[in-house]
């Protein structure tokens, strides 16, 4: 199980992602990660009618800042914030989460998509560590050639739940590291098991809920020795 992780992260990128400036547009928001010896920073900056908003993910929580001015905030609504930008930056990075400390993998077995051959990894995340989400639970279809993660699946609960299996296209490779776009859709029964996801998948019974593209990918190395 771990060799299979470690070299699907080390082919999309390996130790590059622990020393990078990443930035990118996502729906029209731009969105901005420095990590650096064990450091890290996960920005999000939009614009509304009051001005500029620049929501910051740091080793030591979360902020708001309103125009450059600090935001005062309730518990709840910083922690969907933090979600929110975490979320985004999480996917954009695989597989370089899937190492983390609070991450459970179990390897289910081997399928086939498409006439290729995957590993089938269930992921979980522990309840200290694993955040606000960490009942969330995810499938991970990773080439056993190739040792890219083409399909995965998650079962979400936030704002009412919901199920959905991604499909990676346009795979490119910027400063070295992997990115993808994703194709993301939606079974018609919220009950069903997600390592089934990719046999509705392969018989059409999935439903195209969204189309997922980042762009203006940009990646710079971050100085320092760690």
């Amino acid at each position: 199980m771990g060799e299979i992780i470690n070299k699907t992260i080390e082919n999309a990128g390996g130790e590059k992602y622990r020393h990078a400036e990443i930035s990118f547009l996502f729906r029209g928001k731009k969105y901005k990660s420095v990590r650096n010896c064990g450091m890290f920073s996960l920005e999000r900056i939009s614009e509304d009618s009051l001005g500029n908003i620049r929501d910051v993910v740091t080793n030591e929580g979360f902020s708001r800042y309103r125009n450059g001015s600090l935001q005062s905030l309730a518990d709840s609504m910083a922690v969907r914030y933090k979600n929110s930008v975490n979320s985004v930056h999480y996917f954009v990075q695989l597989p370089f989460g899937l190492n983390a400390p609070a991450v459970n993998k179990t390897l289910i077995g081997t399928d086939s998509i498409a006439g290729k051959i995957y590993y089938e990894i269930k992921v979980g995340f522990d309840q200290q560590g694993g955040g606000r989400d960490h009942e969330d639970a995810y499938v991970y279809w990773i080439n056993k050639n190739d040792f890219t993660v083409d399909y995965l699946a998650y079962r979400y609960h936030t704002n009412g739940g919901g199920v959905r299996f991604r499909e990676a296209f346009n795979p490119r490779k910027i400063g070295g590291i992997c990115f993808v776009d994703y194709r993301n859709f939606a079974p018609e029964n919220l009950d069903v098991k997600l390592s089934d996801l990719d046999s509705l998948f392969s018989a059409g019974k999935l439903n195209l809920f969204s189309t997922i593209e980042n762009t203006k990918i940009e990646v710079k190395p971050t100085p320092g020795k760690c």
